[in-house]
């Protein structure tokens, strides 16, 4: 039987709903960000991350033009075309500036992020927040 890897995604990210957020962290139920979510997310399919994650100040994306997320993104996960649930979204927050927030896709006009004084919450993915996103991607097979 395959692993069916989106489900199992999006299951592991229910569990982070309500997760305060904690800028860098990546503690379900302590606190993480919205690149804390996805790492817990990665730990519970595969039991260790890809890489480490330098330390990175609120501003990093402010302050150049480096698509520092994206690239990570790529090294690591198969870049889709097609929406599903289960899979990784890549939003770029302001025109002209790099993209710095990531949420899972949980249905077809929903996703789920820590956002910055909420925490981990599932939000309606509305006109606004699809014209931020630049990528989608999936975690790999294996």
């Amino acid at each position: 039987m395959s692993r069916d890897i989106n489900t199992e995604a999006l299951s592991v990210a229910r569990h982070w709903l309500g997760t305060p957020y904690r800028h860098q962290g990546a503690t379900r139920g302590a606190g993480c960000d919205c690149l804390g979510l996805i790492r817990g997310i990665w730990r519970s399919l595969y039991g260790s991350e890809p890489e480490s994650v330098p330390p990175y100040t609120r501003d990093w994306a402010e302050r150049g033009t480096e698509e520092r997320l994206w690239r990570a993104a790529l090294r690591h996960m198969q870049p889709v075309q097609h929406a599903a649930p289960g899979q990784v979204i890549l939003f770029r927050m302001h025109g002209g500036a790099v993209a710095k927030h990531l949420g899972l896709q949980s249905s077809a006009s929903r996703f789920i992020h820590a956002y910055s004084g909420h925490g981990v919450v599932e939000s309606a993915l509305t006109p606004a927040w699809q014209r931020r996103i630049v990528a989608r991607f999936a975690f790999p097979a294996e």
